[in-house]
């Protein structure tokens, strides 16, 4: 198993988390030096709070660990790739690169709908990496709306 495949799996467990909490199951870990130093996962129905996504949280706790909003030394490992807001937050941290494990069609701001962590015209650009864990990753996506629907609850969407 690789390093990357290592850390997505721990972010599959932040992803676990926010699945038996009834949210939108996306978890994200902070890698600095080879080292995990921040974990999160989606919050937003519990918190109420449309800035409670995985790596906003995972930036926040980082930050605060690496005592500065630069994150230049980081890797953001994310099981769903960032949506719009995730991914501004992710080029202001100036996180020199993001991996996620499968894309969202739905508000993707990393390559799907269009690629905001790639923009020429910003000061900040991202490497990324897509598909790491793929399978794994999508599958809780689809268990979640799956549940969704078969409880006859509304449909949530991650944006």
């Amino acid at each position: 198993m690789t390093d990357s495949e290592q850390y997505m799996k721990e972010a599959l467990v932040e992803a676990q988390k926010a699945f038996d909490a009834g949210e939108v199951p996306i978890g994200a870990v902070m890698v600095r030096n080879g080292e995990i130093i921040a974990r999160g996962y989606n919050l937003r129905n519990t918190a109420k709070n449309p800035l409670c996504h995985a790596e906003i949280d995972v930036i926040n706790k980082a930050a605060g660990i690496v005592g500065d909003w630069r994150l230049e030394d980081c890797t953001l490992y994310v099981t769903v790739e960032p949506c719009p807001m995730c991914a501004g937050a992710i080029v202001q941290a100036r996180i020199p690169k993001v991996i996620f494990g499968t894309r969202n069609s739905k508000a993707g701001c990393a390559g799907s709908i269009m690629n905001l962590l790639d923009e020429p015209r910003f000061n900040h650009q991202v490497i990324v990496e897509e598909g790491i864990l793929q399978e794994e990753c999508s599958q809780f996506m689809r268990l979640f709306f799956k549940r969704f629907r078969k409880n006859g609850e509304a449909m949530l969407t991650e944006a």
